[in-house]
């Protein structure tokens, strides 16, 4: 279901980035894309949005209305906060022309790029000056083929915010890996202490007032308390099972990109 001043994980060394891998013309959009925005999408780009809300719809909709009274209020709280800053944080990530600053002050979006000549060129950025983009660059500046453009202190293109990660935006998708990863870790714990505790003491998992009024041990709600709707335990059950499996799987992918960029 990652882009949010120095950190001391960003200072461990300079990010470096490997050498231009171009053929004779690079192949590449015909105008620049600003940001993740621009067209077209990335299914990763899409397959992000839909996780995150599927995991807001289960965890605030049905999981956080079945713990206990003292838990629900600090998991509502809690996962809240997290859940709000990641979704902040992603779409300023996302959002944010990461170009280098002589590329936002003079380039025109709208005029079809160049196609580079190697036989003119080795190398698009030389000297700190961009053959495409025709303009002087920063020392850590690379050409992006996908986005078509300079990127200030370039990270890397990340598909799954459709945009490039650079110094103006490294902040806003750290923040947010961090936040995925975190997030997604408490999801997991909650739904689990729910299946367990389904096994071991169901009455702890129906604390809500609207279940003195359901009859019989057999009848659960979820939406509550807004919106009750009856189903089955077995339901809510299996939702548990396949929210634990995305989530876990969702968290060795963040959690190896959380590692690799504390190590950078």
């Amino acid at each position: 279901m990652v882009n949010i001043t120095e950190m001391a994980c960003y200072n461990k060394r300079q990010r470096q980035t490997g050498p231009e891998q171009v053929n004779d013309h690079i192949v590449a959009p015909l105008h620049s894309r600003v940001n993740g925005w621009s067209f077209p999408l990335h299914s990763f780009q899409l397959l992000t949005l839909l996780l995150y809300s599927y995991l807001a719809i289960v965890s605030f909709g049905i999981y956080i209305p079945l713990l206990p009274n003292e838990w629900r209020r600090v998991a509502y709280v809690v996962i809240g906060i997290v859940f709000v800053h990641h979704l902040i944080t992603h779409l300023i990530a996302v959002t944010i022309d990461p170009a280098d600053e002589n590329i936002l002050a003079k380039k025109n979006y709208d005029k079809p790029m160049p196609l580079f000549d190697r036989s003119k060129f080795k190398h698009v950025i030389q000297n700190q000056h961009c053959y495409l983009c025709e303009v002087d660059v920063g020392p850590k500046t690379k050409h992006c083929s996908t986005c078509n453009k300079c990127i200030a202190d370039f990270d890397h293109h990340c598909n799954w915010l459709n945009n490039c990660v650079g110094s103006r935006n490294y902040w806003f998708f750290f923040n947010a890996v961090v936040s995925a990863t975190v997030g997604i870790l408490l999801l997991i714990l909650m739904m689990l202490y729910v299946f367990i505790q389904y096994f071991v003491d169901p009455a702890q998992l129906r604390t809500s007032p609207q279940f003195e009024s359901v009859r019989g041990n057999a009848t659960w709600l979820v939406f509550l308390p807004l919106a009750p709707v009856e189903t089955t335990a077995v339901a809510i059950l299996a939702l548990a099972t396949l929210s634990v499996v995305l989530g876990s799987a969702s968290f060795l992918l963040v959690g190896h990109l959380l590692a690799f960029h504390l190590y950078l």
